[in-house]
C-alpha cells in the first residue's frame, strides 16, 4: 500500500473527521462553523482538520479574517478504487456481520 493511502485511511479511521468530510460535502464551511456541532475545543477540531489537511481530503484557506475549509473528493479516489477492488464486499451485509462480531466477542 502506498503512504498516501495509508494516510487517506488513518485520516478516514475518525470518525470526527469522517463527520467533518459529510459536512462539507454540502459546502465550504468556516472552521468555527464546523466546529459548531462538536463538544470539543476550536484547538482539537483544528487538529483533526490539520490531519485530512495532510492527507489532502481537504484545503483550508484565509478569505478575509476567517479561515475555510474545502472538501477535496478527489484525494479519495485512490482508496476508493482500492476498495472496489474487493468487489465481493458488496454482497456482504454488514449489519448481520457487526451483530456476528458483537455475539462472539460478547460486547
Amino acid at each position: 500500500m502506498s503512504t498516501a493511502l495509508d494516510t487517506t485511511f488513518a485520516a478516514l479511521a475518525d470518525g470526527t473527521r469522517r463527520a467533518i468530510l459529510a459536512m462539507l460535502l454540502e459546502d465550504d464551511m468556516a472552521v468555527t462553523d464546523v466546529a459548531e456541532p462538536f463538544e470539543m475545543s476550536l484547538a482539537a477540531i483544528s487538529k483533526h482538520l490539520t490531519i485530512l489537511t495532510r492527507a489532502g481530503l481537504i484545503t483550508q484557506e484565509k478569505r478575509g479574517r476567517v479561515k475555510w475549509c474545502k472538501l477535496e473528493p478527489e484525494a479519495m479516489r485512490e482508496a476508493i478504487v482500492w476498495i472496489e477492488s474487493f468487489g465481493q464486499l458488496e454482497a456482504l451485509n454488514f449489519d448481520a456481520f457487526e451483530q456476528f462480531l458483537n455475539k462472539e466477542l460478547g460486547s
